[in-house]
Protein backbone atom coordinates (compact mmCIF):
# COMPACT_ATOMS: atom_id res chain seq x y z
CA UNK A 1 0.00 0.00 0.00
CA UNK A 2 1.08 3.37 -1.19
CA UNK A 3 1.98 6.30 1.38
CA UNK A 4 1.06 9.39 -0.61
CA UNK A 5 2.65 12.74 2.17
CA UNK A 6 0.67 15.55 1.29
CA UNK A 7 3.08 19.20 1.68
CA UNK A 8 -0.62 20.41 3.24
CA UNK A 9 -2.08 21.47 6.64
CA UNK A 10 -5.63 21.84 6.90
CA UNK A 11 -6.50 21.37 3.36
CA UNK A 12 -3.73 24.15 2.47
CA UNK A 13 -0.19 23.30 1.23
CA UNK A 14 2.42 24.48 3.60
CA UNK A 15 4.07 27.57 2.95
CA UNK A 16 7.34 26.65 3.49
CA UNK A 17 6.73 23.25 1.34
CA UNK A 18 9.82 23.55 0.08
CA UNK A 19 12.06 23.37 2.98
CA UNK A 20 9.89 20.83 4.48
CA UNK A 21 10.38 18.49 1.43
CA UNK A 22 13.99 18.90 1.49
CA UNK A 23 14.04 17.95 5.26
CA UNK A 24 12.41 14.77 4.40
CA UNK A 25 14.04 13.92 1.19
CA UNK A 26 15.62 11.33 2.64
CA UNK A 27 13.11 9.25 3.89
CA UNK A 28 13.02 7.82 0.66
CA UNK A 29 8.87 8.76 0.13
CA UNK A 30 8.34 8.13 -3.58
CA UNK A 31 4.72 9.49 -3.82
CA UNK A 32 4.04 13.25 -2.69
CA UNK A 33 0.94 15.72 -3.00
CA UNK A 34 0.13 19.04 -2.45
CA UNK A 35 -2.73 21.41 -3.38
CA UNK A 36 -3.15 24.32 -5.36
CA UNK A 37 -4.14 26.26 -2.33
CA UNK A 38 -1.81 28.57 0.29
CA UNK A 39 1.24 29.14 -1.66
CA UNK A 40 1.37 30.92 -5.34
CA UNK A 41 2.07 29.75 -8.93
CA UNK A 42 5.60 30.45 -8.88
CA UNK A 43 6.16 27.97 -5.71
CA UNK A 44 3.79 25.53 -7.30
CA UNK A 45 6.27 24.93 -10.18
CA UNK A 46 8.97 25.17 -8.64
CA UNK A 47 7.69 22.51 -6.02
CA UNK A 48 6.49 20.31 -8.74
CA UNK A 49 10.37 20.51 -10.09
CA UNK A 50 11.48 19.86 -7.05
CA UNK A 51 9.56 16.57 -7.02
CA UNK A 52 10.47 15.52 -10.16
CA UNK A 53 13.76 15.81 -9.04
CA UNK A 54 13.67 13.55 -6.36
CA UNK A 55 11.77 11.22 -8.88
CA UNK A 56 8.45 11.22 -7.40
CA UNK A 57 4.83 10.64 -8.23
CA UNK A 58 3.53 13.54 -7.59
CA UNK A 59 -0.61 14.35 -6.89
CA UNK A 60 -2.12 17.56 -6.91
CA UNK A 61 -5.99 17.53 -5.09
CA UNK A 62 -8.61 19.86 -5.27
CA UNK A 63 -10.17 21.02 -2.92
CA UNK A 64 -12.31 23.49 -4.02
CA UNK A 65 -16.19 23.07 -4.07
CA UNK A 66 -17.17 25.54 -6.27
CA UNK A 67 -17.28 24.46 -10.16
CA UNK A 68 -15.19 27.15 -11.39
CA UNK A 69 -13.02 27.11 -9.03
CA UNK A 70 -12.32 23.19 -8.93
CA UNK A 71 -12.06 23.62 -12.77
CA UNK A 72 -9.19 25.80 -12.21
CA UNK A 73 -7.77 23.69 -10.28
CA UNK A 74 -7.68 21.43 -13.41
CA UNK A 75 -6.21 23.45 -15.11
CA UNK A 76 -2.76 24.28 -13.26
CA UNK A 77 -2.55 20.48 -13.08
CA UNK A 78 -2.21 20.20 -16.81
CA UNK A 79 0.42 23.14 -16.54
CA UNK A 80 2.59 21.55 -13.89
CA UNK A 81 2.14 18.18 -15.55
CA UNK A 82 1.53 16.40 -12.38
CA UNK A 83 1.01 12.40 -12.63
CA UNK A 84 -2.08 12.60 -10.66
CA UNK A 85 -5.11 14.13 -10.27
CA UNK A 86 -7.48 13.72 -7.61
CA UNK A 87 -10.50 15.30 -6.40
CA UNK A 88 -13.23 17.31 -7.30
CA UNK A 89 -16.80 16.26 -8.20
CA UNK A 90 -16.82 17.69 -11.94
CA UNK A 91 -15.97 14.18 -14.03
CA UNK A 92 -16.84 14.64 -17.17
CA UNK A 93 -15.40 18.36 -17.88
CA UNK A 94 -12.35 17.66 -15.55
CA UNK A 95 -11.54 14.63 -17.89
CA UNK A 96 -12.31 16.83 -20.76
CA UNK A 97 -9.70 19.03 -19.68
CA UNK A 98 -7.34 15.42 -18.90
CA UNK A 99 -7.42 14.89 -22.76
CA UNK A 100 -4.42 14.40 -24.20
CA UNK A 101 -2.74 14.35 -20.96
CA UNK A 102 -1.25 11.35 -19.22
CA UNK A 103 -2.49 12.69 -15.74
CA UNK A 104 -4.81 9.76 -14.13
CA UNK A 105 -7.58 11.44 -12.53
CA UNK A 106 -8.92 10.03 -8.85
CA UNK A 107 -12.60 12.22 -8.35
CA UNK A 108 -13.92 12.07 -4.80
CA UNK A 109 -16.71 10.15 -4.47
CA UNK A 110 -19.68 10.73 -1.99
CA UNK A 111 -20.48 14.28 -1.27
CA UNK A 112 -17.95 16.55 -0.17
CA UNK A 113 -18.89 19.47 1.60
CA UNK A 114 -17.26 22.38 3.21
CA UNK A 115 -13.51 23.45 3.75
CA UNK A 116 -11.58 21.48 5.46
CA UNK A 117 -14.14 18.28 3.57
CA UNK A 118 -16.52 16.60 5.30
CA UNK A 119 -17.72 13.91 3.45
CA UNK A 120 -21.55 12.83 3.10
CA UNK A 121 -22.70 9.77 1.37
CA UNK A 122 -23.89 6.10 2.08
CA UNK A 123 -21.47 3.16 1.20
CA UNK A 124 -24.65 2.48 -1.68
CA UNK A 125 -23.36 6.23 -2.16
CA UNK A 126 -20.11 6.19 -2.46
CA UNK A 127 -20.32 2.50 -4.43
CA UNK A 128 -22.39 3.96 -6.96
CA UNK A 129 -19.93 7.29 -7.17
CA UNK A 130 -17.29 4.25 -7.79
CA UNK A 131 -19.43 2.74 -10.75
CA UNK A 132 -19.79 5.95 -12.25
CA UNK A 133 -15.92 6.83 -12.47
CA UNK A 134 -14.56 4.03 -13.40
CA UNK A 135 -17.30 3.68 -16.32
CA UNK A 136 -16.29 7.00 -17.55
CA UNK A 137 -12.46 6.40 -17.53
CA UNK A 138 -11.07 7.21 -14.27
CA UNK A 139 -7.98 6.03 -13.23
CA UNK A 140 -9.49 4.95 -9.36
CA UNK A 141 -11.26 7.15 -6.43
CA UNK A 142 -10.13 9.68 -3.98
CA UNK A 143 -12.18 8.71 -0.46
CA UNK A 144 -12.86 10.74 1.82
CA UNK A 145 -13.17 8.22 4.43
CA UNK A 146 -12.40 9.58 7.79
CA UNK A 147 -14.44 12.62 7.23
CA UNK A 148 -17.40 10.61 6.79
CA UNK A 149 -20.37 12.01 8.15
CA UNK A 150 -23.19 9.28 7.44
CA UNK A 151 -21.29 5.88 7.51
CA UNK A 152 -18.17 4.07 9.29
CA UNK A 153 -14.74 4.82 7.46
CA UNK A 154 -14.20 0.98 7.04
CA UNK A 155 -17.75 0.50 5.39
CA UNK A 156 -16.99 3.12 2.85
CA UNK A 157 -13.60 1.86 2.05
CA UNK A 158 -15.25 -1.87 1.78
CA UNK A 159 -18.11 -0.34 -0.78
CA UNK A 160 -16.04 1.37 -2.75
CA UNK A 161 -13.47 -1.65 -3.29
CA UNK A 162 -15.90 -3.80 -4.11
CA UNK A 163 -17.27 -1.20 -6.61
CA UNK A 164 -14.29 -0.20 -8.52
CA UNK A 165 -10.94 -2.10 -9.79
CA UNK A 166 -9.93 1.52 -10.10
CA UNK A 167 -6.68 3.07 -7.64
CA UNK A 168 -8.48 3.50 -4.50
CA UNK A 169 -6.89 6.02 -2.46
CA UNK A 170 -8.11 6.95 0.92
CA UNK A 171 -7.03 10.66 2.15
CA UNK A 172 -8.20 12.88 4.96
CA UNK A 173 -7.60 12.90 9.00
CA UNK A 174 -5.69 9.75 9.25
CA UNK A 175 -3.27 10.25 12.37
CA UNK A 176 -2.38 6.67 13.14
CA UNK A 177 -0.75 3.27 12.27
CA UNK A 178 -3.79 1.31 13.40
CA UNK A 179 -5.75 3.20 10.54
CA UNK A 180 -2.96 2.38 8.00
CA UNK A 181 -3.24 -1.63 8.64
CA UNK A 182 -7.71 -1.43 8.45
CA UNK A 183 -7.64 0.55 5.38
CA UNK A 184 -5.20 -2.36 4.05
CA UNK A 185 -7.56 -4.84 5.43
CA UNK A 186 -10.25 -3.38 3.97
CA UNK A 187 -8.69 -2.91 0.42
CA UNK A 188 -7.72 0.58 0.06
CA UNK A 189 -4.49 0.78 -2.37
CA UNK A 190 -2.86 3.89 -0.76
CA UNK A 191 -3.19 6.60 1.85
CA UNK A 192 -2.37 10.58 2.31
CA UNK A 193 -1.32 11.74 5.35
CA UNK A 194 -0.44 15.55 5.67
CA UNK A 195 -1.97 17.28 8.45
CA UNK A 196 -1.38 14.97 11.29
CA UNK A 197 2.10 14.90 10.67
CA UNK A 198 2.50 18.46 10.62
CA UNK A 199 0.37 18.66 14.02
CA UNK A 200 2.90 16.14 15.66
CA UNK A 201 -0.33 14.02 16.27
CA UNK A 202 1.42 10.74 14.84
CA UNK A 203 4.60 10.47 17.52
CA UNK A 204 3.27 13.12 19.98
CA UNK A 205 6.24 12.71 22.20
CA UNK A 206 8.62 13.68 19.51
CA UNK A 207 8.60 17.17 17.55
CA UNK A 208 10.79 16.35 14.16
CA UNK A 209 8.71 15.98 10.96
CA UNK A 210 11.02 13.36 10.31
CA UNK A 211 9.94 11.14 13.32
CA UNK A 212 6.35 11.48 12.51
CA UNK A 213 6.83 10.13 9.05
CA UNK A 214 8.86 7.20 9.96
CA UNK A 215 6.50 4.98 11.35
CA UNK A 216 3.72 5.83 8.77
CA UNK A 217 6.30 4.75 6.35
CA UNK A 218 6.98 1.34 8.25
CA UNK A 219 3.10 0.69 8.21
CA UNK A 220 2.99 1.17 5.00
CA UNK A 221 5.48 -1.15 4.25
CA UNK A 222 4.49 -3.86 6.45
CA UNK A 223 1.00 -3.47 5.62
CA UNK A 224 2.41 -3.91 1.18
CA UNK A 225 4.43 -7.33 2.92
CA UNK A 226 1.36 -8.33 4.27
CA UNK A 227 -0.52 -8.17 0.85
CA UNK A 228 1.92 -9.71 -1.02
CA UNK A 229 1.79 -12.51 1.66
CA UNK A 230 -1.89 -12.86 1.55
CA UNK A 231 -1.66 -13.16 -2.44
CA UNK A 232 0.60 -15.94 -2.38
CA UNK A 233 -1.85 -17.67 -0.26
CA UNK A 234 -4.24 -17.59 -2.81
CA UNK A 235 -5.33 -20.10 -4.59
CA UNK A 236 -4.72 -19.41 -8.53
CA UNK A 237 -7.29 -19.59 -10.73
CA UNK A 238 -8.80 -22.71 -12.33
CA UNK A 239 -7.39 -24.22 -15.51
CA UNK A 240 -10.24 -25.23 -17.79
CA UNK A 241 -7.77 -27.11 -19.88
CA UNK A 242 -8.69 -25.59 -23.14
CA UNK A 243 -6.61 -23.41 -25.21
CA UNK A 244 -7.28 -20.63 -28.23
Amino acid sequence: MDFIFMLTRDDRTVTDCLEVLESVRDLGITHIGFKDIGVDRDTLFRLHDALRGLGATTYLEVVSTGREQALASVRTAVELGVDRLMGGTWTEETLGLLHGTAIGYLPFVGRPVGHPTRLAGTPTDVAADCRRAEAAGCAGVDLLAYRATDAGPLDLVRAARAATSGRLVVAGSISGTGQIRDLAEAGADAFTIGSAAFAGSLRPDTGALTSQLEPVIAAAGAAERENLASAGRRPGPVSTGEKG
